[in-house]
């Protein structure tokens, strides 16, 4: 059980409390500790009735018992309230006030390092089309929870797997080869995947152009669809790639250069990154000799076809072809043998976390349950980052169509927004044209990051591009607003000398054990003091939404508190001092909190 500073005080003294009072203490693991509720005077509540049985008393005196106990011997608790069996412990200020004393000039959002080494997959584009809305949640939560991974103390790998061969790609090499007349990214003046994209659309007018025309001459849709000259043309493309034709692996070769220069180009504007790429054409093959293995070892079964199955009924589930009746692998065989080989290369795995869209559960849950039964001791370890669709107002995106929003675009549409709103300011006049351009390149991405990554994984979304840059709002620029309105106030701090010292306070310690905390310092103290336990939360629960929701919490209660709370003119020196170590830790936990989520934080704006 994660136990944060606050709760490894009060657990030993309440379990003392409960075998001094009843001559028996209850599991640990049983005593809950929840934040007071904001109608109630406290900072942490215990819930007393799950003790009763053990007291023997009802829930007031229980709470009244342990309460008493509590403030005897706990030198932080200050007093306490019960709301009917609902303990409610106030912590003394001077508590808090040694809290961000420890904390300041630390690292709230590092934790030691725990030995483990997990990977996580994202990203894992087909290479027949730029990447899009959709592939921006996945990479952009993957990235964050490789991150948070990181930062909570964990070796991480980040991989992607490019889905480069296949019946897809070759219709763009079709449509290319037939239309195309030699076009290149260069003399096109278009980015390698946007041009390898646009003749997948064509593949598609052709294709249904095809199609029309059959039905026209009294072929039965169903039969046109699979008859099709341009799609004939792929299947048989497919047909000699895997034969390896050497002109179709060198046009194969030639464009998806063109669609990994593109890949590139957008990662790197992204800001992501991965230690290694798999490839599906050096990996389509793998799994099938696991797969035998486990038909040997009694695992899967075959049917009188020759086809290679596993029962999967005894979890709920069906049955699932895992070699066809001719001996040809499946997406299903890939993932096995995908899988193994990963553990084989990078010993000590504990974890691999795939990071793919709800459509795919049921594929993972199978996986998952198979790789388990082939008896391999790290299937315990695997888990499905599953994420739901991305919406805008204008509706479903589809690739073959062309009416993808395109992630370039995209991150165009969140700058230029970002321009619009901070060209109103005139507090950037004093910035180069260049400052000005990577400021708001920074906050455009801010806004489109946080947008997506403050929602739950689980949950369907809208995204609105206007929206995601309000400086006042919910969003992503707001917070790196907050950590640069700090930042410029800590230079003035150290940059204006009063009465022969400095405002930062390098001569004047704050004040500490006797310091009456104001109610907006104390709200800002309780929530840097609950970051660690976030981090630990969605590193745990894969949620990079509880910790980027924690962070806007923070910045809201610290400007509040900088709206009301003098600080520069503070006179009281003891006081001053304070406040800016307050700013200061906020301003630490608040950058180290954007790390996290992929965000920069800017030093002005």
């Amino acid at each position: 059980m994660f136990q944060d500073r606050l709760q490894q005080i009060l657990l030993p003294a309440l379990l003392a409390g409960f075998r001094e009072l009843y001559g028996a203490a209850p599991d640990a693991e049983k005593i809950g500790f929840q934040p007071t509720r904001p109608e109630f005077e406290g900072d942490v509540t215990i819930n007393v009735f799950p003790f009763l049985k053990l007291s023997g008393k009802g829930p007031e005196q229980t709470a009244n018992a342990i309460g008493d106990h509590l403030v005897k011997h706990v030198e932080a608790v200050e007093r306490f309230n019960v709301v009917k069996g609902f303990l409610n412990i106030v912590i003394a200020d001077a508590y808090w006030a040694g809290f961000l004393h420890e904390a300041s000039g630390t690292d709230l959002l590092r934790f030691p390092a725990t030995g483990r080494k997990v990977m996580v997959e994202y990203a894992s584009p087909n290479t027949n089309k730029p990447l899009h809305l959709g592939h921006l949640r996945n990479i952009f939560l993957g990235y964050s929870v490789s991150r948070i991974l990181q930062a909570a103390g964990n070796q991480v790998v980040k991989v992607q797997v490019i889905n480069d061969r296949g019946i897809h790609i070759c219709k763009s090499m079709v449509a290319w080869r037939k239309f195309g007349n030699g076009e290149t990214p260069e003399s096109s003046g278009l980015k390698g995947d946007k041009l390898v994209g646009k003749y997948y659309v064509e593949f598609d007018k052709a294709l249904k152009a095809e199609v029309k025309a059959l039905e026209a001459k009294g072929m039965a849709p169903e039969e046109a669809a699979k008859t099709a000259p341009i799609l004939r043309e792929a299947q048989e493309m497919l047909r000699q790639w895997e034969a390896g034709d050497p002109q179709v692996r060198a046009l194969w070769e030639r464009m998806n250069g063109w669609v990994y220069a593109g890949f590139n180009a957008t990662y790197a504007r992204a800001g992501v990154d991965f230690d290694k790429n798999y490839y599906e054409s050096e990996t389509y093959l793998l799994g099938k000799e696991d797969v035998l293995k486990g038909l040997e070892g009694g695992v899967f079964f075959r049917k009188a076809d020759g086809s290679v199955w596993v029962d999967n009924t005894a979890e709920g589930l069906d049955e699932k072809v895992l070699l066809r009746a001719d001996g040809t692998s499946l997406y299903m065989t890939q993932d096995i043998g995908t899988a193994i080989k990963r553990f084989e290369e990078y010993p000590g795995l504990s974890r691999m976390i795939y990071t793919v869209g709800n459509e795919q559960d049921y594929h993972f849950k199978v996986l998952f349950i198979i790789l388990k039964k082939m008896g391999l001791a790290w299937a315990d370890g695997l888990f499905h980052l599953s994420y739901g669709m991305v919406d805008l107002p204008s509706g479903k995106m589809k690739s073959r169509e062309g009416t993808v929003v395109d992630a370039d675009d995209l991150m165009d549409e969140v700058v230029a927004e970002a321009r619009a709103t901070g060209e109103q300011l005139s507090k950037l006049d004093a910035l180069g044209t260049a400052e000005r351009d990577a400021l708001f390149e920074m906050i455009g991405l801010a806004a489109l990051k946080y947008f997506l990554l403050k929602v739950d994984p689980a949950k369907r979304m809208l995204f609105d591009p206007k929206a995601s840059i309000d400086l006042q709002g919910h969003t992503g620029p707001f917070i790196q607003y907050t950590y640069a309105r700090i930042r410029s106030l800590l230079r003035k701090a150290e940059e204006v000398p009063v009465d022969g010292r400095r405002l930062a306070g390098q001569q004047v310690q704050p004040a500490t054990a006797n310091y009456q905390l104001l109610p907006e310092e104390k709200a800002v103290l309780k929530l840097l003091h609950q970051f660690p336990a976030v981090l630990n939360e969605s590193a745990t629960k894969l949620e990079p939404s509880a910790l980027a929701n924690h962070a806007y919490e923070v910045v809201k209660a610290y400007n509040a508190f900088y709206q009301s709370v003098p600080v520069l003119k503070e006179e009281d020196p003891a006081k001053q001092a304070f406040r800016l170590r307050l700013s200061s830790t906020v301003a630490a936990a608040t950058s180290r909190a954007l790390w996290c989520l992929g965000i920069e934080a800017p030093e002005r704006m």
